[in-house]
């Protein structure tokens, strides 16, 4: 499930990211993010997970296609979560993007939220 995150900012979009993602989820997903970004130009990305499980092999293709399309449409992408995978996701994600991308441990989200809203 995908989940939205309340932020301060209209250049700031939040997510919380539970369980295994489907298609269903990007279908509710990317259109708040396509509206945000025609409102606002560039945005900035904070992406939670929470006891999350990954994909489905239907959802993988919408993330892959979600990452090209929006290639340069982010500043900074923080990623929060507590499993050490997770953290490889923020690594892995660097080559589909041309943000400036971090991982935050669960532990250090309010520095997550000032990192992502800095400059």
């Amino acid at each position: 499930m995908i989940e939205t995150v309340q932020t301060s900012s209209p250049k700031v979009i939040g997510f919380k990211l539970t369980g295994k993602l489907h298609d269903e989820d990007y279908k509710s997903f990317v259109p708040v993010v396509d509206a945000r970004l025609a409102t606002e130009g560039r945005l900035r990305l904070l992406a939670q997970f929470e006891d999350f499980h990954g994909w489905d092999l239907h959802a993988a293709w919408d993330d892959f296609r979600f990452g090209m399309k929006h290639y340069r449409d982010f500043e900074r992408i923080a990623m929060v979560g507590d499993r050490k995978w997770e953290a490889w996701l923020a690594i892995l994600c660097g080559p589909f993007t041309k943000a400036k991308v971090r991982y935050f441990d669960v532990s250090e989200i309010d520095t997550a939220w000032t990192w992502i809203g800095e400059g």
